[in-house]
């Protein structure tokens, strides 16, 4: 009988932190704040859609402003590291070459693209998503105020993201596709089977496409779900297909 009763009491401890950690996550905690990023430095590289540091979405948003002119490769070498100075000094921030929170944050807010379209759709009251096909970026509003950004991809030309306002119903933290077997994590559907989720297969938002959700990198997803996965979220899909 105590034998049986440690058993259970082990698995219940492995099964703990799983168990709490989507309430710990959804209040609170730095990446929860406006224009949260990781720290991303010289000589980090995103390995795999499992291993992101976010180099390829900074090196895109660097090229969105004039600082990087050559083709984003998710590698931080040393042009990448002189964009960022470049960006730093413009910005009157401190020059270090890394992409630090202050960084991110003026970035973050410069380098989106057709914000007259976002600002329309997403100023109401609440949490809104403002997903722009053409620019491969969504939005994420609070209150009529921009919280973050993030660079996604969305639908095929045969599959494309359906355009239109939407409420989030259905949420799945670790969702799999019933039709591909493909892990879906952080799924918040807001439109048939479309919803905005993790993708396993995205190194970067500008190559390929999905088969009708927005893939957002998994640490953005589990961002955003961190932040709305307990409220009423609105979503507003629109633009020329890309």
């Amino acid at each position: 009988m105590s034998i049986v009763l440690g058993v259970v009491l082990v698995a219940a401890t492995l099964l703990l932190p799983a168990q709490t950690s989507v309430a710990a996550a959804g209040h609170g905690g730095a990446m929860t704040k406006r224009f949260a990023r990781e720290l991303v430095k010289f000589r980090q590289r995103d390995r795999s859609p499992y291993r992101i540091e976010h180099v390829t979405e900074l090196q895109w948003r660097l090229k969105r402003e004039g600082k990087f002119r050559f083709r984003p490769n998710g590698r931080y070498g040393t042009a990448t590291r002189a964009g960022v100075k470049r960006f730093q000094r413009r910005h009157d921030l401190r020059v270090s070459g890394n992409a630090n929170k202050a960084t991110w944050r003026v970035l973050l807010k410069r380098s989106n693209k057709n914000m007259r379209g976002a600002r329309r759709r997403c100023r109401g009251s609440g949490w809104h998503v403002c997903y722009d096909r053409r620019n491969h970026q969504t939005t994420l509003w609070r209150n009529g105020r921009l919280w973050n950004s993030w660079l996604v991809r969305g639908g095929s030309s045969g599959h494309k993201t359906r355009t239109g306002t939407f409420t989030v119903f259905r949420r799945d933290k670790d969702h799999r596709s019933n039709l591909f077997g493909s892990p879906m994590p952080y799924s918040q559907f807001f439109s048939g089977g479309q919803a905005l989720h993790g993708s396993r297969n995205m190194m970067d938002p500008y190559e390929g496409h999905s088969h009708g959700c927005v893939n957002m990198f998994v640490e953005d997803a589990r961002q955003l779900w961190s932040l709305t996965h307990d409220r009423r979220l609105r979503v507003h899909v629109y633009g020329r297909w890309s």
